[in-house]
C-alpha cells in the first residue's frame, strides 16, 4: 500500500513538472515569436520629408606663407533639434552636431589645428588619408579635455571623399554615436576637368547616413540583446536631418554617399529601382563608371553616384534590406531593415547636365595588382580579436617594410558579419571567395565588408614614412567590435629596421 501511495505521488510530481516545463517552453516560444515578429524596423512609407536636407558648411581656412592651408577643429557639445521644440544633447565640431566639410587639394599641405572643448579626451582621426602615423588621430594620437593637437601632411592621393571622426580605444562608438564626424574632400587635377556634377551643396551632396534612437530627448546609445553587431536604431538621419529632402535643379546630381553609423550595413536603392552610376569609392575615382540599381556600404564605406533626373518628378533614396546574412542577422541584425532615406525633388525645369564622362580615374588608379608582392599576411575575423588576438595599445602585430607590396587575406570565419578597415593606405580588392570582386569593389578601397563565411584578398602598398615607433590600427569598422577588442597595430619600416615599442598614449594637453 505504501509502496503504491509513492508510485501515486511521483506520477503526481512528474506530471506537474512536465506541464510547467509545457508552460514555460510555450511562454518562451512565444516570446521568441513575439520578439521575431517584432525584430525587424522599416521606415518606408512613413517619412513625411518635410525638412530641408541641411548641407554641412565648407570648412574655412587660412594659406600661410610656406603655403600651407590651415583648418580649425573644435571639439565640442552642445544641442541639437532634430525634432520641432525638442532639444537633444549632442556633440559636434564647430557646431552642435557634426562638422564642417574640410577641402584641399592633391600637393597641398594642410593643417589642422585640433582643440578639444569636451570634458572627455577624444581624437580625430582622418579615415582614408595617406599620412603619416604621427598624424593619423587613431588611439595613440588622443587630445585631452581642453587640450590641444595640431596634425599637417602633404595631400599625396587622387580626388577622393574621406571622412574624420574620433578614434579613443574603447569609446569610439559612443563619441561617433553623440556626433563627432565630418567629411574630408580631396580634388586633384583629373578630377576639376572632368565633366562631373561638382557644385558643392547644389549638384553635389555630401549624404552622411546614420542611423538613431530617441529616448524622450536624449539619444539612445544601448544595444538589443539579441543584436551582436552593435546599435541598430529605428530611424535615419541624413547630415544630422530627420525626414530629408534635397531640391534639384540640375538634370544630374552627384551624391556622395557615407555610412557614418557604427554599425548597421545600408543596400541603397532608389524607391523607383531606376539606375545609377556609381562613379567612386572610398579612395576616388573608378577607372570608368558603373552601371547600378543597388549598392551595399558597410559602416565606414563611401560611394559616389550620379543620378539622372526628370523634371518635376520626385525619388527616394531607400536602404533594402542586405543580399546576405543567415536568418539571424537578417531578423536581429538589421538585415531584414528597410528606410526611408532621403527625398530628391527635382524643379519643374532642370539645367542641363552632361553625359558622365566614359573614362574617369587614372588606369589602374594608383593601385598595385599584387603581381609584386613581397609578403602575404592573413587575417582572421572574430568577434574575440583578430588572428585570436584581443587589441593592445602596446603591441605591434605587423611590420611592413616601406616601398613594398603586399597581399593580405581577411577571412570571416566566425558567427557574423564584420568589416575592414586599414589605416593610411587605399587597397585594391583581388578577389572575393576565389572570384574577382563586384564592380563597386573595384576601386580604391580602405574599407571592406566581410560576411560570414567570406574570404577578401587584398593587394596595398606602404610608401608612407617609416615610424617604428607609432603604429597605424586595422580593424572591424563596426565599432563596438572595434571598442571591445578587434583591432591591432601595424608599423613602417626601413628595411633592416625592427619595429619599436609603442610610446606613451596618454592624451595631448598642449599644441604640437
Amino acid at each position: 500500500m505504501e509502496k503504491s501511495r509513492g508510485r501515486r505521488r511521483l506520477r503526481r510530481v512528474l506530471i506537474t513538472v512536465a506541464v510547467v516545463l509545457g508552460v514555460l517552453g510555450a511562454a518562451a516560444g512565444g516570446g521568441f515569436a513575439w520578439l521575431w515578429t517584432r525584430a525587424d524596423v522599416s521606415t518606408v512609407g512613413k517619412v513625411d520629408f518635410n525638412r530641408r536636407l541641411a548641407v554641412p558648411p565648407l570648412a574655412p581656412s587660412t594659406v600661410t606663407a610656406d603655403g600651407t592651408r590651415v583648418f580649425d577643429l573644435r571639439m565640442q557639445s552642445g544641442e541639437t533639434e532634430f525634432r520641432p521644440g525638442r532639444a537633444t544633447p549632442t556633440w559636434g565640431f564647430n557646431g552642435s552636431y557634426l562638422g564642417p566639410t574640410l577641402r584641399a587639394k592633391r600637393g597641398e599641405r594642410v593643417k589642422v589645428r585640433v582643440r578639444n572643448a569636451l570634458d572627455e579626451a577624444s581624437s580625430v582621426h582622418w579615415h582614408g588619408m595617406h599620412l603619416p602615423a604621427a598624424m593619423d588621430g587613431g588611439p595613440h594620437q588622443m587630445v585631452a579635455a581642453g587640450g590641444s593637437w595640431s596634425p599637417s601632411w602633404t595631400v599625396d592621393q587622387p580626388a577622393a571623399t574621406l571622412w574624420y571622426h574620433p578614434h579613443p580605444h574603447g569609446a569610439t562608438e559612443r563619441h561617433v554615436q553623440r556626433g563627432l564626424a565630418g567629411m574630408f574632400l580631396l580634388d586633384d587635377n583629373r578630377s576639376r576637368d572632368l565633366a562631373l556634377p561638382k557644385t558643392y551643396g547644389v549638384d553635389d551632396l555630401p549624404v552622411i547616413v546614420q542611423d538613431v534612437r530617441f529616448d524622450g530627448d536624449r539619444l539612445d546609445h544601448g544595444h538589443s540583446f539579441l543584436a551582436n553587431t552593435g546599435f541598430l536604431g529605428d530611424r535615419t538621419l541624413v547630415n544630422g536631418t530627420l525626414g530629408p529632402y534635397a531640391e534639384v535643379r540640375d538634370e544630374r546630381v552627384r551624391l556622395r554617399l557615407l555610412n557614418a553609423s557604427t554599425a548597421r550595413v545600408y543596400t541603397f536603392g532608389f524607391d523607383d529601382d531606376r539606375s545609377f552610376d556609381l562613379i567612386a569609392t572610398d579612395g576616388g575615382l573608378l577607372e570608368r563608371p558603373a552601371s547600378l540599381d543597388r549598392i551595399q556600404l558597410s559602416p565606414g564605406e563611401r560611394a559616389e553616384i550620379v543620378v539622372t533626373m526628370r523634371p518635376g518628378e520626385r525619388t527616394v533614396l531607400r536602404s533594402y534590406p542586405w543580399r546576405r546574412g543567415d536568418f539571424w542577422e537578417k531578423r536581429f541584425n538589421g538585415g531584414d531593415d528597410s528606410f526611408d532615406v532621403l527625398q530628391l525633388r527635382a524643379a519643374r525645369t532642370l539645367r542641363p547636365s552632361p553625359a558622365v564622362p566614359a573614362a574617369l580615374g587614372e588606369p589602374g588608379l594608383e593601385l598595385p595588382d599584387g603581381e609584386d608582392a613581397a609578403h602575404g599576411r592573413y587575417f582572421e575575423l572574430r568577434r574575440s580579436g583578430i588572428n585570436g588576438k584581443p587589441m593592445a595599445m602596446d603591441r605591434v602585430d605587423e611590420t611592413v617594410v616601406r616601398g613594398t607590396t603586399e597581399t593580405w587575406t581577411v577571412r570571416n570565419g566566425g558567427d557574423m558579419t564584420h568589416n575592414f578597415h586599414i589605416h593610411d593606405v587605399q587597397f585594391r580588392v583581388l578577389e572575393v571567395n576565389g572570384r574577382p570582386p563586384e564592380p563597386e569593389l573595384r576601386g580604391r578601397k580602405d574599407t571592406v565588408a566581410v560576411p560570414m563565411g567570406t574570404t577578401v584578398k587584398l593587394a596595398l602598398r606602404f610608401d608612407g614614412p617609416a615610424d617604428p615607433d607609432t603604429p597605424y590600427m586595422y580593424h572591424c569598422h563596426l565599432l563596438s567590435h572595434e571598442d571591445t577588442g578587434m583591432m591591432g597595430q601595424f608599423v613602417v619600416v626601413d628595411q633592416g629596421q625592427r619595429a619599436g615599442t609603442p610610446g606613451a598614449h596618454g592624451d595631448h594637453g598642449g599644441t604640437r
